[in-house]
C-alpha cells in the first residue's frame, strides 16, 4: 500500500526529514535528507479545496456555486490554507483570534446570527 508523504511528524508535529526514496520504474534508491514539499502539510480536504479553486480559475463566485458555501467561508478556508503554506497576508497575521474563534465568528455570520459589522468587531478588535 502506498501512503501520502506526511508534512509533519505524527508523534510530535515537527517537520520531518525523508531519508530515502526509490524509483518505481528502475528501482534506483536515493538516500539523503529531504524535506517534504509545503503542500504535504495540507489535509486532503484542503488539497481538494485548492484543486477546486484552481478549476474555478480563482473565481470565488463560481467556487461558491460549486461548493455550496458562502463567501466568508471560502475566504476563511483560503486564509487557513495560505497560512499553512506560509503565504498568509500581513492582515491575517495581525488578527489576534485563534483559528477556532475566527471560524466560529464566520460561521455565526454565515448563519445570520451576527451582522458583518459585529463580525468585524470580533475579528479586528481595536
Amino acid at each position: 500500500m502506498r501512503y501520502k508523504v506526511p508534512g509533519n511528524c505524527s508523534i510530535c508535529g515537527h517537520e520531518i526529514l525523508i531519508s530515502n526514496f526509490k524509483c518505481s520504474n528502475c528501482h534506483t534508491k536515493t538516500e539523503g535528507e529531504f524535506v517534504p514539499c509545503r503542500f504535504c502539510k495540507l489535509s486532503s480536504e484542503q488539497l481538494d479545496f485548492i484543486e477546486m479553486f484552481l478549476r474555478c480559475r480563482g473565481n470565488i463566485k463560481d467556487l461558491e456555486k460549486v461548493l455550496g458555501i458562502s463567501y466568508p467561508t471560502i475566504r476563511n478556508r483560503l486564509e487557513e490554507t495560505l497560512a499553512l503554506l506560509g503565504l498568509s497576508t500581513v492582515e491575517a497575521k495581525v488578527n489576534k483570534l485563534d483559528k477556532k474563534e475566527a471560524v466560529d465568528v464566520l460561521d455565526a455570520l454565515e448563519r445570520g446570527d451576527i451582522t458583518p459589522e459585529e463580525a468585524l468587531k470580533k475579528i479586528r478588535p481595536e
